[in-house]
């Protein structure tokens, strides 16, 4: 089995280029989404951590927006407990998908945190600052203040170009979006 790690800017389309390659994607963004909505556990845990912002289940957004506000040293105590849950069901989705050619995983602090593994291959998603922050803006929770603490825990984007195996220029055209991913998924399998 062939593992795929997307890494790039928030907002540079990984997401969106994860699903050209036609093979099953973990998408960690959706994961930690279906944590706050459904995970009683975690939340439990969540509010006992940060008792003056958690109150309702399912979690909203805006409670953990509110706690990082006012103390950014917050989300890293959220991401030390989501994070292992999301890896977790990270390890249950390779298992699951065992058989498959290739899975992609969409995992936006995937060599911050060290989840990838030496027989990764990393794609990097290279777009234009203007690019992203068109695409940012059409988020329904978009909010810069949030994207810039976010942005503090991920390693410089050079690093994390100059760490990967392929890059992706994404002008978010869907047209050279497609011919991009098919170029390097060939590359990957003809390897």
């Amino acid at each position: 089995m062939i593992k795929i790690g997307i890494v790039g800017d928030i907002g540079s389309g990984k997401s969106y280029i994860a699903k050209q390659f036609g093979f099953p994607v973990f998408n960690a963004d959706n994961e930690v989404s279906k944590i706050y909505k459904y995970d009683k556990k975690f939340f439990k845990k969540l509010k006992n951590t940060l008792p003056n912002y958690i109150s309702t289940f399912p979690l909203k957004k805006n409670e953990i927006t509110k706690s990082i506000f006012a103390n950014q040293n917050n989300l890293k105590k959220i991401i030390k407990i989501v994070h292992p849950i999301v890896r977790k069901k990270m390890n249950n989705f390779i298992i699951k998908n065992k058989k498959k050619k290739i899975i992609v995983l969409d995992v936006p602090l995937l060599l911050e945190n060290k989840i990838n593994n030496k027989n990764y291959i990393i794609i990097f998603i290279d777009a234009k600052k203007k690019n992203i922050i068109k695409n940012l803006k059409k988020r329904k929770n978009y909010n810069l203040k949030i994207i810039n603490i976010l942005k503090k825990f991920q390693l410089p984007l050079k690093i994390k170009k100059k760490k990967s195996d392929y890059i992706i220029k994404n002008d978010f055209r869907e047209q050279s979006i497609k011919k991009n991913v098919r170029i390097v998924k060939n590359k990957i399998l003809n390897k």
